[in-house]
């Protein structure tokens, strides 16, 4: 795999890969840089987003050409669409990933009211593809709201997350549409039993992208899996909620390691 991938390798300690999720990019992640210096934490910019070339092909293909660049065994970390891409390396790459944390991520964004399943209508990610076409940095804006939309801080939150995410180059638009697909068509609810690392499930109760009612519907293994609802947060719970995000992540992260 030739293309570059743009990784900003931080701090000392447990290795930690941490992924942003859908329009964004890794400096998302700057306020918690100072928090987590005494971990090794790798914040990767996703194919084709921030400073990263895109690749082409599917979630597999974006997996592998993550790992390739990555310690041989860390903690993986995913916001979101991030969520997918951390949840398949699990899958994938059992020895190397060696705990997993999931935030605000739903192994199936697409809602599926056949199957009685929550999440994004169809109609929305169709309304997304066809914003691309006009305009990339408008489609990001419309994003960035739906994912503060509940939380008291919400015009803060946007305009801060803008902020960080304009600091860096916008994404290349396959790598958008790439991300679009993956959201509309990776389901891995099948496969979730499957995870055998120590995985710890982070939620917005008020998150407008991954519905309070996904969690619940989510499998259970109290030795392995851990879920924290953070109640005032929506779908960015890392920065609208930042202490007490790090407080239940960090907590986690020594009891595996401890």
């Amino acid at each position: 795999m030739s293309s570059t991938l743009h990784i900003d390798s931080i701090g000392q300690g447990q290795e930690i890969v941490i992924l942003h999720g859908w329009g964004m990019n890794s400096s998302v992640f700057t306020p918690l840089h100072s928090s987590l210096s005494e971990y090794r934490v790798h914040y990767v910019d996703l194919p084709g987003f921030g400073f990263s070339e895109a690749i082409e092909g599917d979630l597999d293909t974006w997996v592998d050409a993550i790992i390739a660049k990555l310690p041989n065994k860390a903690i993986w970390v995913g916001w979101s669409l991030g969520g997918l891409v951390a949840t398949r390396a699990a899958l994938r790459y059992p020895t190397q990933v060696t705990g997993l944390v999931t935030i605000a991520s739903s192994p199936c964004f697409m809602a599926h009211e056949d199957q009685s399943w929550p999440g994004i209508p169809p109609q929305v990610l169709a309304q997304f593809s066809v914003q691309l076409q006009d305009n990339i940095g408008k489609t990001i804006e419309r994003f960035l709201a739906i994912q503060a939309m509940g939380s008291s801080t919400a015009k803060e939150d946007i305009r801060q997350l803008k902020n960080l995410v304009l600091a860096r180059p916008l994404p290349k638009d396959s790598a958008l549409r790439q991300g679009l697909e993956m959201l509309e068509k990776v389901d891995l609810r099948s496969q979730l039993t499957q995870i055998e690392q120590p995985w710890l499930r982070i939620w917005g109760r008020l998150d407008g992208l991954v519905p309070r009612r996904v969690p619940p519907l989510m499998p259970i293994n109290s030795e392995l899996y851990q879920d924290l609802v953070l109640q005032k947060a929506s779908h960015a719970p890392f920065f609208s909620h930042k202490d007490e995000f790090l407080a239940g992540f960090t907590s986690w992260l020594n009891n595996i390691s401890g």
